[in-house]
């Protein structure tokens, strides 16, 4: 329903510099674009910010989205900076509650463009149950900012019984992951280099809050540690989390999920899985006596079909990450040591 909603009547069908003036330009584009198809009883204030309550401990993140191209197949960038910034705080432990919303528009920029970003935000609002209260928009000349940049910042409760921090891991905790490696990067990548598949790979950006919920209300204080792997990859999450639990990974190659068709664009482009970016996974580090647990809820979950155990947490290599091969090698896996692929997200 929200994603057939049509674009309002309007007096230009382009951003021009005018529409980050702050005067009717700029009523004009918020009040019939923003502020009506994302309405709620704080944003309708349309206040310099928002005033709310929250109960118990709270937890705050922020990202800036800068992704080329901004639509691409499962997705686009309004849909992507929903999801990160609650996924972000999905990994704290915390539901997301409150979003702020940024824009950088470039002159230029079509408002069919703006307006189907738009509707996508609020039905990733929806799909999540958050709410966006407040913003701002700039607009910069025409060739000074590739369209559209956005910033989200979130704010949400820390479940009662989560305490996620790389202090609590220790030695034999299991290492899941919850789906397919780097469809994300791998559909950005497709659509700059223009290659064309078979069969579609679309972004797996979605919303990991409810899944990370509902892990929390079961299992509790055994899941130690989350992180979902964005820039960098699963081998960049994995060393970052050596590192702060100040112990070695063992990981397996053979249990690393990554479809068919991913795997063969990335062979094509020069690209380790490990490294790709990824937009609806995340990496739990739980206790061994609950990970079995966990990976059976996980594979109940309608994207965790292909969720595995690929590792374990050792006393052995400090702060380095070991993978067994397929064919029965062993390897350090490094840090992503520079930019693999620039505006992924």
């Amino acid at each position: 329903m929200i994603l057939s909603c049509p674009l309002p009547k309007l007096d230009f069908d382009t951003i021009n510099l005018g529409h980050g003036s702050g005067g009717t330009l700029t009523s004009q584009l918020l009040d019939a674009g923003v502020f009506k198809l994302l309405e709620n009883e704080l944003l309708n204030k349309k206040h310099d910010g928002a005033i709310f309550n929250l109960d118990g401990k709270v937890a705050m993140s922020t990202d800036t989205y800068v992704v080329s191209p901004i639509f691409f197949e499962g997705g686009n960038i309004g849909d992507l900076a929903i999801n990160g910034t609650i996924n972000d705080l999905a990994m704290c432990g915390a539901a997301a509650k409150y979003l702020t919303l940024g824009f950088v528009l470039e002159e230029g920029l079509k408002m069919t463009e703006f307006w189907e970003i738009l509707l996508s935000i609020k039905a990733a609002c929806d799909a999540a149950g958050v709410n966006i209260v407040t913003g701002d928009t700039k607009v910069v000349e025409r060739g000074k900012g590739d369209k559209i940049f956005i910033n989200t910042t979130g704010i949400g409760t820390v479940h009662p019984k989560a305490n996620i921090d790389a202090e609590n891991i220790k030695a034999g905790d299991k290492i899941i992951l919850s789906g397919p490696l780097a469809r994300h990067g791998i559909t950005i990548m497709s659509h700059r280099q223009g290659l064309q598949f078979e069969s579609t790979i679309s972004s797996d950006t979605r919303p990991l809050n409810k899944i990370i919920l509902s892990l929390l209300d079961e299992f509790g204080e055994n899941i130690h540690f989350l992180r979902d792997p964005t820039r960098g990859g699963l081998a960049t999450v994995l060393n970052e989390i050596a590192a702060g639990a100040k112990l070695g990974i063992d990981i397996a190659q053979k249990n690393m999920s990554v479809e068919e068709e991913v795997a063969g664009a990335c062979e094509m482009l020069g690209l380790d899985p490990m490294y790709v970016a990824n937009e609806g996974l995340f990496v739990a580090v739980v206790d061994a006596t609950v990970a079995e647990n966990i990976l059976s809820r996980l594979n109940e979950w309608e994207h965790g079909e292909m969720a595995r155990i690929i590792g374990e947490t050792t006393t052995d290599h400090p702060r380095q990450v070991i993978m067994k091969s397929l064919i029965g090698g062993r390897r350090v896996v490094n840090m992503l040591p520079g930019e693999q692929l620039p505006r992924i997200c």
